[in-house]
C-alpha cells in the first residue's frame, strides 16, 4: 500500500482545482403573497417573476398541480390561468394543460401572473392550492417550487325589504335556509336599520335563490358589506342612545301609546326616561322604558 507525500497531495489538489467547472445554470422566484381569501366570484392576481442567475441561456418547465378541497363538481368552478408566456394566456381549468415552458436569457427575468378566480358557488371551505414547480432544462437539479392558497370567505349582504317587514323577511329568510345547504351563516334585523336585513353568506347565488318569492323582500342589493360598516349594529346600545332632554316623542308600548310628550329627564343607569304628557290635563310626569319612545322632533340647540 503506497502513502502520498505532502507533495503529491498538492499535486492531487492542484489537479482537482485545474478540471474544468461545469456550465452554472440558476433559478431564482420572487413572488408577493402566496395566500388570499376571496369573496365568492372574485379574482386575484399572483405576481411571480423567473430570474434566470445561470451563466447562459436557459429554458425552464413550468408546472401546475391543483388540489382542490371541494368535490369534483365544486373544482370545476374555479378557474386558473397564467399570463406572460409567449403564447398568450395559458387558460389551465379549460384546457386542462399543466406543462409549459418559458425562455429567459441569462442574467434576465420574466414576469408572469397567475390568476385564481373563486367559484360563485362555493362550498363553506372551498379553497384552491396551487403548486407552480420551475425547472432548468440545462440542470434537472435546478428547480423551486412555491405554493399558492386562495380561499373563499363569506360575504355580509344586504336585502332590501318594504319598510316595516324587516323581521318577517329575516325569519322567512332564515326558515329556507336551515331547510337546504344554502350556506348562510346568520341574519340580522337591527331594529335602527329600516327596509334593510342583513345577511352573512358564502354563496350570494343561493341566498338570490332564497330571497326570491319571499312577502316584502325586494331584492339583494349589490356588493357586500364590511363589518366596519355594520359594527354598531352588533354592538349593543344602551335603551337611551339618541334621546336627549327637551325631545318631543311618541310613547310607542305601555298605557300611554301613541300619546306625544317632552322629555324631562333621562336616567342612564336605569335607561329609563321620564316625560311630561302633551294631551294631559295635570302635567304628571311620566316614567317609561328608554325603547318605549320614538324621537320624533330634536331639540334645537
Amino acid at each position: 500500500m503506497g502513502v502520498f507525500e505532502p507533495e503529491e497531495i498538492e499535486e492531487e489538489e492542484e489537479k482537482k482545482e485545474e478540471k474544468p467547472s461545469l456550465i452554472g445554470y440558476g433559478l431564482h422566484i420572487e413572488h408577493d403573497e402566496l395566500q388570499r381569501v376571496l369573496p365568492s366570484g372574485a379574482d386575484t392576481d399572483y405576481h411571480i417573476k423567473l430570474e434566470n442567475t445561470g451563466d447562459h441561456d436557459d429554458t425552464y418547465a413550468l408546472k401546475l398541480d391543483l388540489i382542490f378541497a371541494e368535490e369534483e363538481e365544486g373544482a370545476m368552478e374555479w378557474s386558473i390561468r397564467v399570463t406572460g408566456l409567449k403564447e398568450g394566456i395559458w387558460d389551465v381549468t379549460l384546457t386542462g394543460e399543466t406543462e409549459k415552458s418559458i425562455r429567459v436569457k441569462k442574467g434576465d427575468s420574466k414576469p408572469i401572473a397567475l390568476k385564481v378566480v373563486a367559484p360563485k358557488n362555493p362550498q363553506y371551505g372551498s379553497r384552491a392550492n396551487i403548486i407552480l414547480t420551475v425547472m432548468s432544462a440545462g440542470d434537472a437539479a435546478v428547480s423551486e417550487t412555491i405554493t399558492t392558497v386562495t380561499s373563499v370567505r363569506q360575504s355580509i349582504l344586504a336585502v332590501k325589504t318594504s319598510i316595516g317587514h324587516e323581521k318577517s323577511v329575516a325569519k322567512s329568510i332564515s326558515s329556507r335556509a336551515k331547510r337546504q345547504d344554502s350556506g348562510i351563516f346568520s341574519v340580522l334585523s337591527p331594529p335602527t336599520l329600516r327596509g334593510y336585513v342583513l345577511v352573512e353568506s358564502i354563496n350570494p347565488d343561493a341566498l338570490e335563490r332564497i330571497v326570491k318569492g319571499i312577502r316584502r323582500a325586494r331584492g339583494i342589493v349589490k356588493g357586500e358589506t364590511t363589518f366596519k360598516e355594520i359594527d354598531h349594529f352588533l354592538t349593543p346600545q344602551p335603551l337611551v342612545s339618541g334621546v336627549m332632554e327637551g325631545d318631543i316623542v311618541e310613547l310607542v308600548a305601555g298605557p300611554f301609546k301613541g300619546e306625544k310628550a317632552r322629555v324631562q329627564h333621562i336616567d342612564e343607569s336605569k335607561e329609563e326616561i321620564t316625560v311630561e304628557l302633551f294631551e294631559s290635563m295635570v302635567p304628571i310626569p311620566v316614567t317609561v322604558r328608554g325603547d318605549h319612545v320614538r324621537v320624533l322632533e330634536k331639540e334645537e340647540g
